[in-house]
Formats: structure tokens, C-alpha cells, sequence
């Protein structure tokens, strides 16, 4: 599992039993089965007015994303370029198809395909760059889903409440508080509801999936560079460094604070 998302699920069920157990007297005064339906069946039938049943369907399954690990395999990437560089510098057009036949990154499989048919390089950068502006409206869109039901839960919780409010006004005739309190706490409740889902489970794993998008646009760019590095047959070491340049992490880009500065020599010394 991803740790971070963990590390998230034990930090929330905290929360939950803080609230639960030290602000309450009891806590099954914070359990309402209505209201908790109004809000998920609310934002569920919102979401599926407001966007196609594919896309929908689709963000279903990416909701696993955010429970495990996934690797990037960016490291991988680098080394397929670097050794089919060296087959293309060489000539060997034979052992770059068959190293091809074991490339797991589509993208990066079509980049070389395109090399290897001798395509014009404007021509190779125009479809790739266009194959990374489709996925990042994809998966833009896959997110901004999540997004859109962060916004519809607080407003059904909103409706619960006006719903419970509706119901205690029908018995604030009798004037029995036993009666009046509990009404309201309900009321209430399906407003909690409804912002603890937007900010605990829709904007998270929003979030998350914008990250991974982020994640993937690098590598993409990465294997684009290399592509270009390939077509204007730069040297393999060249094309290596430059990779390893995108994966390279450094704490402070401007400064190093690990190299020590070079002993200054005062004006006095000098003479």
C-alpha cells in the first residue's frame, strides 16, 4: 500500500475517534444512516448527471491507484533509451526492433518506431506531444471528477440539514425538547457528513491522481528528450547524462550546502 495514503487512513480514523468518543457523549449520537444515504446517493446520482457513464466508471477503478504503490519504472525508461541509442548509433536497425518487442512503455515503443521509419523529426515530436496533451486532458478530467463531487457532498449535506430542520419545526408545536434535540442534532449531522467526505475522500484522492499525472508528464517528457537526442544521433554518454538529469535529485538547485566553499585569500595575504 502507498504509505503516504497509510499514513492518511490512520491520521482520519484518529480524527473519527476523537470525535467520536471524546466529544460526545455517546457515540452513536453521530451515526445517522438517512442522512449519511442523502449525502452519498446525492452527490453519486449528481456526479452521474453531470458526466458520460464511461467516465465515471473509469474513475471508479482509478480510486485503487490511491491505495498502493505505483513505480514508474523512469529508471527502466532510461536504460531502454541509452541501449537502443547505442544499437541506432551503431546501425544495428535488426537489434533495435528486437529490443522494441520488450518495451513495456507504449509511448517510448512508438517514439523509436517512428525513428526507425526514418519519420521527419518534426513530424515525431508533433504525434508525441500530441499524445501527451491527450493524457494529461484525461486524466485532468478523471481528477476534476473527484473534484466536482467535493463540491456536490457539503451541498446534499446542506439538503439533509434542510430536510432535518423541516421535520423538527413539525414538532416544535408540542414543545417537548426531548424530542426538538435530537431533530436537530440529525439535522446537523448530515452537514458533517457531507464536508467530512469532500475533505477526507473526494479532494484527497483528487489530489492524489493530479500528482500521478504530474509523475507521468515528467517521464513522457523525458522519453521525449531522449527520442530528440536520438533523431539528431547525439552521442549514447550524451543522451545518458541528459536523462539522468530528470531524475536527478537535489535538495536546493541554486546551492549545495554539502561542497565546501573555496578558501578566500585576503587582500593582506595577497601582498
Amino acid at each position: 500500500m502507498n504509505p503516504s495514503t497509510l499514513i492518511g487512513i490512520f491520521a482520519s480514523m484518529l480524527l473519527l475517534v476523537s470525535v467520536l468518543f471524546f466529544t460526545a457523549e455517546s457515540p452513536e449520537s453521530f451515526i445517522n444512516l438517512p442522512g449519511l444515504a442523502i449525502v452519498v446517493t446525492g452527490t453519486l446520482a449528481a456526479t452521474f448527471i453531470s458526466y458520460p457513464l464511461k467516465e465515471v466508471l473509469r474513475v471508479v477503478r482509478l480510486v485503487g491507484l490511491v491505495f498502493r504503490r505505483e513505480n514508474t519504472y523512469v529508471r527502466d525508461d532510461i536504460n531502454e533509451l541509452v541501449s537502443m541509442a547505442r544499437l541506432w548509433f551503431k546501425g544495428d536497425v535488426r537489434a533495435v526492433e528486437k529490443e522494441l518487442e520488450h518495451t513495456r512503455n507504449p509511448f517510448l515503443r512508438t517514439g523509436i518506431q517512428l525513428v526507425i521509419a526514418n519519420t521527419k523529426e518534426d513530424e515525431i515530436f508533433d504525434m508525441l506531444r500530441w499524445r501527451i496533451a491527450r493524457l494529461k486532458a484525461r486524466e485532468h478530467a478523471e481528477a476534476q471528477i473527484f473534484r466536482t463531487m467535493a463540491t456536490y457532498a457539503p451541498a446534499f449535506g446542506m439538503i439533509g440539514t434542510l430536510v432535518g430542520l423541516v421535520n423538527m419545526l413539525e414538532v416544535m408545536d408540542a414543545g417537548d425538547l426531548d424530542v426538538i434535540g435530537p431533530r436537530m442534532a440529525v439535522a446537523l449531522l448530515t452537514t458533517f457528513y457531507g464536508i467530512l467526505l469532500a475533505n477526507l475522500v473526494f479532494k484527497p484522492i483528487a489530489v492524489k491522481l493530479e500528482r500521478r499525472t504530474e509523475e507521468r508528464l515528467i517521464t513522457m517528457n523525458m522519453v521525449l528528450e531522449g527520442i530528440s537526442l536520438i533523431t539528431k544521433r547525439r552521442l549514447p554518454s550524451f543522451i545518458e547524462e541528459t536523462l539522468n538529469s530528470f531524475v536527478a535529485n537535489y535538495h536546493d538547485e541554486i546551492r549545495d550546502a554539502s561542497v565546501k566553499p573555496r578558501p578566500t585569500v585576503s587582500s593582506a595575504a595577497k601582498g
